[in-house]
């Protein structure tokens, strides 16, 4: 089977589309088998570049492939091969279709010529005269993963760290043949959970051993000789002395259940809000009666309407966010100037503070010394620490030693003096009151070398307020981590108006340490998340007041397909947080942010949330509480005020230089707050709904950034 002169046209056309493609080579070398088990022909993918910068396919590179499979098709076919297998550079098979050309898509024909592209190329390696073999040995993702499903046989790597079709996560489908091979292999069941349940939970990657148990990979090889037992296993199948068996695949009930039960999951997640997951399953569920080929054609019309919608696109602007923008944070002061973190001191031993300690101590590997006001809570504090470092230990993620390790460098003190007397970085997670951090950091500047950073995890608090009445007010920063630390990756950094270049670089050093996404913000009430969250929950809130039901105010954003509902949130959150934030924000900017009287007594009555607990429904004893008017706003008029409040406050927090681009608010709030990637956080979908335009007169983006540029 070769690959049609139309498709070659098509590739060769979409190249000339993308003349930045870092593009992939397919080398082939030949090797005799292991048993005399004969002569065999092996496709590397290889773009010449070393693990960091993970092989893709642009269409420059499928035609490498394609011209790679040409001519071991000829060898198969004259009878100088037995088989042919395909593998990848160092720690890297290949992680799928190269996004930086799908951004630049503008037609939908172009869109279709990329998933004819690649399914004409990858299935003739289930055509050729021989058997075909994928050896996966090392992170493999999208069509990286594809490809080895259009082999006859499949090997993976303990050590492959990553392997998965994250397509519904970006806001694609697998569509070079995931969606129909893979549940044809390993039943629907286990087809959804790779490409719908692990896609949208947070794009959950596969390790090695999990991809041979699920049936994907024939058999699982360690990895410092993968390649070599992977030729032994191959000689052994060739020659008939090892057969492979594959269960047989339920094509009743089952896979019915498992398309039904992948609506479930993506109702949940994305509340039908994104279009993907929908087709996917539509296309699984079409894949049980076995005929590849109507599959792999839904895969092309798929792919290509969902490349030419905004939800790729704002999907595409967010993994980039996540992925680049990230690692260079815009404003950052030069790398150089940081100074050296080798004790941490963390004021407070309650839960958040607990938490930073743990990951201080697991991220710096570095002492780090706990203060309260009294023993008990001291004790309490490096107890958690501890507790939570065995937890590591049970899971296997630490070893003995580690664990032994980690909790050694966890203490506690009452004398901030001693505590503190060396430390380079001390960081305050103390009740959310000026007054009590101004005490604390007076007391902590006191005992500090006068090098020593001084940080704040205050969430609304003036940061150059804090730091006013100091000697060195120069040395204070801003540090503002999410709940749960553990889970939520991003930092605010927060620059005052005193801090210097030098404390600054040293807390975005500490940050990357700590693995976590830094977003220079500035010293403004609530900085980004919390301000964007409450001007939100403010409008939700507001028309409860006027007299709209609670269930209908918190149904009106599920068309967002946010993680959760605003009352769910504010549940999350906790009423008296809320409440206090909103109140700090009232005090800055009155005219847009109200205080809830309605909340206020939630508050006053100790209520931590206005449903019954576990539950959608409304608390009998909140709804007596509250004092409505009888306007009654229907769930369209409760989102369009909602989505008016965040494009203004966005628009108002550039104006007032807040962050550098709309890029870090999306930024923001994806790491910050889960916001869904495809909304690409929130200005993509704004200037999409037509919000921005409507709110500020203009798009928050230039057309083809986060939407399809125009042809």
């Amino acid at each position: 089977m070769t690959t049609g002169t139309g498709t070659r046209e098509l590739l060769k056309g979409a190249a000339e589309l993308f003349p930045d493609e870092v593009v992939t080579q397919a080398h082939v070398r030949h090797l005799d088998l292991p048993a005399r088990a004969g002569r065999f022909a092996l496709i590397t993918l290889d773009n010449g570049l070393d693990h960091t910068k993970p092989t893709t396919f642009g269409p420059q590179s499928l035609a490498n492939l394609d011209a790679a499979i040409d001519q071991v098709e000829a060898e198969a076919g004259r009878g100088e091969i037995v088989g042919v297998g395909i593998t990848g550079k160092p720690f890297i098979f290949a992680v799928g279709a190269d996004l930086k050309g799908v951004e630049l898509l503008g037609r939908h024909e172009d869109a279709l010529a990329i998933g004819k592209g690649g399914h004409e190329v990858f299935k003739r390696l289930a055509h050729l005269a021989v058997p075909t073999f994928a050896y996966y040995n090392g992170a493999a993702m999208g069509g990286g993963v594809e490809v080895g499903l259009h082999c006859t046989y499949r090997t993976v790597s303990k050590s492959a760290p990553a392997f998965s079709l994250p397509e519904v996560f970006l806001g694609l489908v697998p569509g070079w043949g995931g969606c129909v091979l893979l549940p044809n292999l390993i039943g629907a069941e286990r087809a959804v959970k790779v490409i719908i349940e692990n896609s949208l939970s947070q794009n959950k990657q596969l390790k090695g051993a999990q991809v041979h148990e699920l049936g994907i990979a024939d058999a699982l090889f360690e990895g410092a000789d993968f390649l070599e037992q992977s030729l032994h296993w191959t000689a052994a199948v060739l020659s008939g002395e090892l057969s492979v068996a594959r269960p047989e695949v339920d094509r009743g009930e089952a896979w019915d259940a498992a398309v039904a039960h992948g609506r479930a999951v993506a109702d949940a997640k994305v509340h039908g809000a994104a279009p993907a997951a929908y087709r996917a399953l539509d296309i699984i569920a079409a894949a049980k009666d076995g005929d590849l080929q109507a599959g792999f054609d839904a895969e092309d019309t798929a792919l290509a309407d969902l490349i030419m919608g905004g939800e790729l696109r704002s999907g595409i602007y967010a993994f980039n966010l996540v992925q680049k923008r990230a690692k260079r944070p815009a404003g950052a002061p030069d790398k150089s100037l940081a100074r050296p973190v080798t004790k941490v001191g963390v004021v407070g031993a309650g839960l958040m503070a607990s938490q930073l300690a743990l990951l201080f101590a697991r991220r710096l590997e570095v002492p780090v010394v706990l203060t309260d006001i009294d023993q008990e809570r001291v004790d309490k504090g490096v107890g958690y620490v501890h507790e939570e470092i065995d937890k590591l230990l049970l899971k296997g993620r630490v070893g003995q030693d580690k664990a032994n390790r980690l909790k050694a460098l966890v203490t506690g003190s009452l004398d901030k003096a001693a505590a503190f007397g060396d430390a380079d970085f001390v960081i305050e997670a103390v009740f959310e009151e000026m007054g009590v951090k101004q005490k604390v950091f007076a007391e902590v500047e006191a005992v500090v070398p006068e090098h020593a950073i001084l940080a704040t995890n205050t969430s609304s608090l003036s940061v150059t307020e804090m730091a006013a009445q100091l000697r060195h007010p120069e040395r204070v920063v801003g540090f503002h981590f999410f709940n749960p630390v553990a889970v939520l990756p991003l930092l605010e950094i927060v620059r005052a108006e005193r801090t210097d270049d030098a404390s600054l670089a040293t807390a975005f050093a500490v940050a990357k340490k700590l693995k976590k996404t830094a977003v220079l913000v500035k010293d403004a009430p609530a900085f980004v998340v919390n301000r964007v969250l409450t001007r939100f929950m403010g409008s939700v809130l507001g028309a409860i007041d006027e007299g709209t039901p609670v269930e209908v105010a918190d149904r009106a954003l599920a068309p967002l397909g946010l993680p959760m509902s605003p009352i769910v949130l504010l549940e999350l959150v906790g009423p008296a947080v809320a409440h206090h934030v909103a109140g700090t924000l009232h005090d800055a900017f009155p005219e847009r942010f109200g205080v809830s009287e309605n909340l206020g007594r939630v508050v006053s009555a100790g209520k931590r949330g206005l449903y019954l607990p576990g539950t959608t429904e409304l608390d009998p004893e909140v709804a007596a509480l509250f004092e409505t008017g009888d306007t009654a706003l229907t769930e369209e008029q409760v989102r369009d005020r909602a989505l008016d409040a965040i494009a203004e406050e966005i628009d108002l927090m550039l104006r007032e230089g807040v962050v550098a681009e709309a890029q870090d608010v999306d930024l923001c709030l994806i790491t910050g707050a889960g916001w869904p990637f495809h909304l690409g956080g929130i200005t993509p979908y704004l200037d999409r709904a037509g919000v921005s335009e409507r709110v500020r007169g203009a798009a928050f983006h230039a057309p083809g950034v986060a939407s399809v540029p125009q042809a």
